[in-house]
């Protein structure tokens, strides 16, 4: 696989060795991809475990830190969800984590058609997991959460949680979309610039930082979210983008050219 991986992509070997995902090679990659939705299918239930139960606040405890009391559930009915014992604002922090894991097996089993190599899987899967874990005992912790007052609703959790839809949403319809254009033989070998992708030519990578800023601002509030928000930002224009950008262009040639011409946003729209 490794051969015809190089076969493929023209690009240099820094911008290989500093990608994740393999481009231009349509190899199935089955194993890597069940090891990916396995470790992702893991991470709700380690946040459940952190969120409900508090799992290694104890080396917090040990450090002087204070973490918050767990908060009293607020049954709605559904007998799966009441029997977590979650508070509300747990719940959407749960949820979050849930969401994650779905979109990113949605993607990899039914919308990416790159390899994903062992290796690539688990780092990807991990990184995914470390996040979500620090949103997770961020919320925890009396010094950093977003929870401050007692009422439900506040504020960084409404704005964040606003983020998150939006994010995880648009990155989703972007690469559906992205999918139904690649599967017509009629389109073999073109560039896709239409739907979302017409208003940033790096879409899907935008709408993640925005939904993982989100979270991360559900969680430890205005600074961490912006934070977070920032990491994947200069991770994508500095990384993400450059060398995507040189892949396209070695593929696509001209039309990456006008495409480039025609949207001038790389990452988010009226931002970058």
């Amino acid at each position: 696989m490794a051969g015809r991986e190089r076969n493929n992509d023209s690009r240099s070997e820094a911008s290989k060795s500093r990608d994740l995902i393999s481009r231009g090679d349509y190899t199935p990659t089955p194993v890597g991809k069940a090891v990916f939705v396995i470790t992702r299918a893991l991470d709700p239930f380690l946040q459940y475990s952190i969120l409900a139960h508090g799992t290694g606040t104890i080396f917090l405890h040990r450090l002087g830190l204070r973490t918050l009391h767990p908060g009293l559930p607020a049954p709605i009915g559904v007998r799966v969800i009441d029997n977590l014992g979650l508070s509300p604002y747990r719940l959407i922090l749960l949820g979050m984590a849930v969401g994650s894991t779905v979109k990113h097996s949605l993607w990899v089993t039914a919308l990416s058609g790159d390899p994903l190599e062992i290796k690539n899987a688990l780092i990807v899967g991990a990184l995914n997991t470390i996040f979500n874990s620090i949103n997770s005992y961020a919320f925890l912790l009396s010094a950093m959460s977003a929870s401050t007052e007692s009422t439900f609703l506040q504020a960084p959790l409404i704005v964040g949680s606003a983020l998150y839809i939006t994010g995880i949403a648009t990155e989703l319809a972007s690469e559906i979309q992205r999918k139904r254009f690649k599967s017509d033989p009629n389109n073999k070998g073109k560039a896709y610039t239409g739907g979302l992708w017409s208003l940033a030519r790096h879409i899907n990578y935008g709408a993640f930082t925005i939904w993982r800023a989100g979270y991360a601002m559900a969680s430890g509030g205005w600074i961490m979210g912006a934070v977070v928000g920032a990491f994947f930002f200069t991770d994508f224009a500095t990384r993400g983008v450059p060398i995507l950008n040189e892949y396209c262009e070695k593929r696509y040639g001209v039309d990456w050219g006008n495409f480039k011409q025609q949207t001038k946003w790389r990452l988010i729209p009226g931002l970058y």
